[in-house]
């Protein structure tokens, strides 16, 4: 089974790059953040006939939403609030053999790493929190569950482009890093990325758009996680990252993350 996660930044805006990148890496379940678009208006009709019959969509007008596509049926699905708001961030589904897949869009925060002084980092960290008690609450370390998504954290010193310079930043600051290290304790969670790309390799997955050169200068971030609990250990076979798709026209910001299972 091939899993991929994709922050895409507008579905319908980039659906030929969401055509493109299917023909190419052919997955079994696609996992869109950022869709930006209501689930009324989600084209799902487009994205079955690239074969993925099964889908879950949480969207939001203009704003975050996410979704799962499939080849494969649902056996169930499901979307849920964090921090009491309905702001479309999360979205999940079980396949055959109780495979749990869950796809996150985390808040990203705001420019100013103050929670008193700017209420999405307050809220960033309330949704992090929510995150680690949901993951002990659920016994998610004895399930077998994916995590995927845009967790708009890079918690590692290599996760980042320039460590001394931005860990004063929203996204790579030491609180924020606890939190995300903290979530993946409390699910025993297997960070892919690092398993397969072991520090101190840098390792990115989103280059921003205010500096028009970082990407070729790979001043860039690692945003986009994948995660596997204990059960799932011995079934992961390859993580790929699609770094094509940023030099694409008018590209997503973030680039497509590719889980490989036996």
């Amino acid at each position: 089974m091939r899993i991929a996660t994709w922050n895409v930044n507008s579905v319908r805006r980039r659906l030929d790059h969401v055509v493109r990148f299917v023909e190419q890496w052919q997955p079994d379940v696609l996992c869109l953040q950022e869709i930006k678009v209501s689930t009324e208006s989600f084209p799902g009709l487009d994205l079955a006939q690239l074969g993925f019959t099964h889908q879950v969509v949480n969207g939001q007008k203009g704003y975050n939403g996410v979704a799962i596509l499939s080849r494969l049926p649902f056996e169930d699905d499901e979307t849920r609030q964090w921090c009491g708001k309905d702001d479309a961030r999360h979205a999940a589904v079980r396949l055959k053999d109780s495979l749990m897949i869950h796809n996150f869009y985390v808040p990203a925060g705001g420019d100013t790493p103050d929670p008193e002084a700017n209420e999405k980092f307050a809220h960033k960290l309330d949704f992090l929190a929510e995150m680690q008690d949901w993951a002990r609450n659920e016994n998610l370390a004895g399930q077998k569950a994916v995590i995927v998504g845009d967790l708009n954290v890079a918690p590692l010193e290599n996760d980042v482009w320039n460590h001394k310079r931005l860990k004063r930043s929203v996204g790579h600051t030491p609180l924020e890093c606890e939190q995300m290290l903290a979530f993946w304790q409390a699910g025993q969670l297997t960070d892919l990325g690092r398993r397969f790309f072991p520090e101190p390799e840098p390792l990115y997955s989103w280059w921003g758009y205010r500096y028009a050169q970082a990407f070729a200068k790979n001043y860039g971030w690692r945003l986009d996680h994948v995660l596997t609990t204990p059960p799932l250990a011995e079934a992961v076979k390859a993580l790929s990252y699609a770094r094509e798709t940023r030099s694409w026209d008018q590209p997503s910001d973030h680039i497509p993350v590719v889980l490989d299972l036996a």
